[in-house]
This record gives C-alpha cells, structure tokens and sequence, in this order.
C-alpha cells in the first residue's frame, strides 16, 4: 500500500466517523423522543390498552373552549402544553384550564426553536412561560415540551434545573395544516396503538388568533373511535416519574 493510499483510507475513516457523530447529534436534536441528551416521555405502557391526550399551543379562543367542552361532556382527561404569552393574553381561558385540572405543561412563552439557542436564552423562555402560567392558571407546571420536539444538551439541563419531565410524543396527525376535521380524525385513528400519546393542537404557535377549529370538531369523533377499539384515556400525570412527598397537583381530583 503506497502512503497516499494509507492516508486516503486513514481520511476514509475519519470523514465516516464525523459524519456519524453529527448525524447522531443531529437524530438526537430533531427526533422528538430521543434520549441521547436526556430521558424523555414519549410513551405510555404497552400493556393494555390506555391513550393521552395532548394538546400544543394553546389557549386559543379558536379551539380551547369548545376542546374542553368536550373533554368535560366525555369525562376524558388531556394535557395542555401552553405558551406563555397565549396565557397572557386569553386569561379567561387560563382560568377555565385552571378550573377543569387537565396536566398543564411549558411549551415555552413565545414558541421558537431552540435547539441551537444558548443557556441564558432557554432559561429565559421556560422561566417566562412559567411565570405566565402560574400567575394566570395558578399551578406550578412540571411537564415540558420543546416546541417541535427540537432539544439540546441546553434544553434538558435548565428543564432538569428547573424540575421539568420532558415530553416527546407517540403520533402526530398534522392537524395543525387544517386538512379538516375527519381527515384528522381518520388520522388519529390510524395511528392508534397501546400506550400513545398523542400530539393535536389547540393553537398556533406563531398566529395567537390561528384557526384550529378543525382538532377541536376532529376530537368527539377521535374520543369515539378510541372507544370503540378498547382504549381508555388516562392523565398525562400516570406517566410522571413517581416522587416521594405528597400527591402531585390535580391527581385524584375530579375533571370538569
């Protein structure tokens, strides 16, 4: 072997092993429930047959009330993660969360990515969207969804910093395309399997009047599809990690 071929094999290999290291850090800041910085809820048991409900970028005054009302008419329990500056702003609909004790959760105050975003700028959306959800809906959240799954080392260590159980999802349907609101329910339907949490939208996370009236007429259908094939609902706190100490906000405390 000559030593330009040597050198050529010995590039060889360090270029593929670059491109796998950056790769790997790529799949870890994109794929919503990768653990490579940190663990990460993306799934309920696979035994039995239970289902969460999840709803991003809320409140809205397009989809949020007439969401609970259904989840009130159909004794079902959600998880709301919210954007803090949509709690500023629509604080009726912060108090309604308030009052019918589904999981609520910090989806940051004003929705960006942030998986290439420094420490001080993470803190200050979490910390932000904290304040504004506990001063409006008056509970301490515990749950934490990055806005589009996308994380960081950064991301995990202020969310751990500040107590934080970091959410990914099992499924999403898009449905925040509009594309109506039987395709969304068909959707849903399709992905249904054991133990999934499921990803639908309340809001827009760019647009604090964006139309998501499509989820909120998809959601009776999807509550009666998951029915039919078996499914409970269950809290989105059955998956919070057990702590010792007294019962965490909203279990055991009946659902409006």
């Amino acid at each position: 072997m000559t030593p330009w071929e040597s050198g050529a094999q010995v590039w060889s290999a360090g270029s593929a092993a670059v491109t796998l290291t950056l790769g790997t850090y790529a799949y870890g800041m994109l794929a919503p429930n990768s653990t490579l910085f940190g663990p990460v809820i993306g799934r309920g048991p696979r035994e039995g047959k239970t289902l969460y409900l999840t709803f991003d970028d809320g409140p809205s005054p397009s989809a949020t009330d007439r969401i609970l009302d259904t989840l009130m008419s159909r004794g079902v329990p959600a998880g709301f993660f919210l954007l803090g500056r949509h709690v500023r702003m629509y604080p009726r609909l912060a108090s309604r969360l308030a009052e019918c004790r589904h999981a609520i959760g910090n989806h940051t105050q004003r929705h960006p990515k942030l998986h290439l975003r420094g420490r001080r700028f993470i803190e200050t959306e979490l910390l932000e969207a904290h304040a504004s959800i506990t001063d409006l809906v008056g509970r301490v959240p515990r749950a934490f969804r990055a806005p589009h799954g996308f994380r960081s080392p950064l991301v995990h260590a202020v969310a751990r910093d500040l107590g934080y159980f970091v959410f990914g999802w099992t499924f999403g349907v898009w449905d925040s395309d509009r594309p109506g609101a039987e395709e969304i329910r068909r959707r849903v339907r399709r992905g249904l399997r054991p133990g999934a949490i499921i990803l639908l939208h309340d809001g827009d996370g760019y647009a604090a009047d964006g139309d998501r009236s499509h989820t909120a007429a998809a959601l009776d259908g999807i509550i009666g599809d998951a029915w039919d094939q078996g499914y409970e609902f269950r809290p989105l706190e059955d998956l919070y990690p057990r702590l010792p100490g007294p019962p965490r906000p909203g279990q055991g405390i009946p659902r409006c």
